[in-house]
């Protein structure tokens, strides 16, 4: 797909009716059906820049001089059941669908798919297997067209994809896996990506391309990969040597926005491609930096309209037009913020959910829970939950949230729950959350049983109430009421769960360090 001009489409359709023979004493009017689409450019949230935008420095470098303004505002990932990219919507805030038959009381392990261990030893240690933070799988239900376009290929294992329910995900030890999703069995052969991967990788909606980012360099420069999925291998690496940021690792989980890809880096750059099968081709790249320093980018961008937020290493939250890549407000959440912001619209106004870690405090702080309006960055309300950090041999363990909040829908439409690392600031390391998204009060905690990156996942019964589940760095796995935080069903079952599950019907597939992959079906 090549450069694209701004269009602005207007239709309208006229259907006239005419004499119906020759002995007409009265001509009828002719009958107008008109069908008018409203122009594109009166949909883009507007092109300004707010006060507090000037505390970012920015640079947009751009290829040529042609206009790349989004094509539409069309979600790609809103009306299909599978999970293309982190938290599966351009908003990050899916309440993923998954449904129940009544309150369940259990959770059963239908399969697990252990993954080689990697032993090769990093600048920064040795990754093991599984999968890492924030490591959510891809779910595709594929076409029987596409399973035999990738049968044709020759791309597929022998009888693999008959229900052509397929899981992807990367993993620590630098590798790829497809899955078939009933069985666990692999669905195509294991792909060499190189680096270690910790983020979750990104599936296009429109091609089969598979966008995975380096996490941690073994031998070879980090980069963002594109996998032609047709071809079964990596047909498109890029890495930036003018970045002004030099870590060069991709966590962030790209999407497909208005018909180009948005991919926050670490390196302190945020690009938009343009695609097409098995290629990128970079059109703009924002550069910036507050108080002097170009900060890392590990969350995922969260988009409505032209509008599209983040947050970074440095606890700057900024909103981009990413028709012009340039910045139009910012704001400075105190802290290291790496989870990822959800979107919500309430009455036309988009507003943003974020929480920062405790890093940069020193030992003790706070992690701040906040709600942004999004249009202007001005807050509506502060949480400050007391966090600590925590040494672990040499190493030291940071305090507030890595998780992405889950906002609640059904019976607890005005709640927000998240895991938040308290690290001996409470009774436990780790604690559930459940907020008013209202006021940003607490309605009620839940200690877990060790600190907890991964975030939090919801399934609903057909009285439409819902229920969480998560797990936590001890291995352990929860099922929660959530409207009244009634613990129903807990136990250990893996090493650590960092990363972040996806939704199946009653199933959620998750995976652990170590022990690999697992996929629990809540009954």
């Amino acid at each position: 797909m090549g450069a694209y001009s701004f269009l602005i489409f207007s239709v309208v359709g006229l259907i006239s009716a005419g004499c119906a023979g020759r002995n007409v004493v009265q001509e009828e009017p002719p009958v107008t059906d008109t069908l008018e689409q409203v122009p594109i450019e009166k949909l883009f949230l507007p092109d300004t820049s707010y006060a507090s935008a000037q505390k970012v420095y920015f640079v947009v470098e751009q290829k040529d001089t042609l206009t790349y303004y989004l094509q539409d505002l069309d979600d790609r990932y809103a009306s299909d059941f599978s999970t293309f990219t982190f938290r599966r919507n351009l908003l990050r805030n899916a309440a993923f669908g998954g449904t129940l038959e009544k309150r369940p009381d259990t959770v059963e392990i239908a399969w697990t798919f252990k993954t080689p261990e990697d032993n090769f030893e990093t600048k920064f240690g040795n990754w093991g297997g599984g999968t890492g933070w924030t490591g959510q799988p891809i779910y595709v239900h594929w076409s029987k067209e596409d399973v035999g376009s990738f049968r044709k290929a020759g791309v597929i294992l022998p009888s693999a994809l008959e229900s052509g329910e397929e899981i992807i995900f990367t993993s620590l030890n630098a590798k790829a896996y497809f899955l078939d999703f009933n069985t666990g069995k692999r669905t195509r052969s294991d792909l060499d990506v190189q680096n270690t991967i910790k983020g979750s990788p990104s599936l296009d909606p429109e091609f089969k391309n598979l966008y995975i980012g380096h996490g941690v360099s073994r031998e070879t420069p980090m980069n963002l990969l594109c996998v032609d999925l047709l071809k079964h291998r990596i047909t498109y690496r890029f890495s930036d040597y003018k970045a002004w940021r030099k870590w060069g690792a991709f966590d962030s989980s790209p999407v497909v926005a208005g018909g180009y890809l948005i991919w926050p880096g670490e390196n302190g750059s945020i690009y938009k491609f343009s695609r097409e099968q098995g290629k990128l081709n970079l059109l703009q790249t924002l550069r910036y930096k507050v108080g002097g320093a170009a900060p890392g980018v590990e969350s995922s961008i969260a988009i409505w309209r032209n509008y599209g937020w983040f947050q970074d290493n440095n606890g700057n939250i900024l909103c981009i037009n990413l028709n012009t890549m340039k910045p139009v407000w910012h704001y400075s959440n105190h802290d290291d913020s790496d989870g990822t912001v959800v979107c919500r619209i309430e009455n036309e106004t988009p507003f943003i959910y974020a929480a920062s870690e405790v890093d940069h405090q020193g030992m003790e702080g706070l992690c701040y829970f906040i709600k942004i309006n999004g249009l202007d960055g001005s807050l509506v309300w502060e949480q400050k939950i007391p966090c600590r950090r925590l040494k672990h041999g040499e190493k030291i363990m940071d305090g507030g949230m890595y998780s992405t909040p889950l906002l609640g829908e059904g019976d607890c439409k005005e709640m927000i729950f998240a895991n938040v690392c308290r690290q001996k600031a409470a009774k436990t390391n780790g604690e559930f959350f459940a907020l008013s998204t209202k006021d940003g009060s607490v309605i009620y905690n839940i200690p877990l049983s060790q600190f907890c990156w991964s975030s939090p996942v919801a399934f609903y019964d057909k009285e439409n109430k819902m229920y969480i589940f998560t797990g936590d760095g001890d291995g352990v796995i929860y099922l929660i009421e959530a409207k009244t935080g009634a613990v129903i069903y807990s136990k250990k079952v893996a090493y650590n769960f960092e990363s972040s599950p996806t939704v199946v019907g009653n199933a959620a597939v998750v995976g652990s360090r170590v022990n690999g992959i697992f996929k629990f079906v809540i009954k």
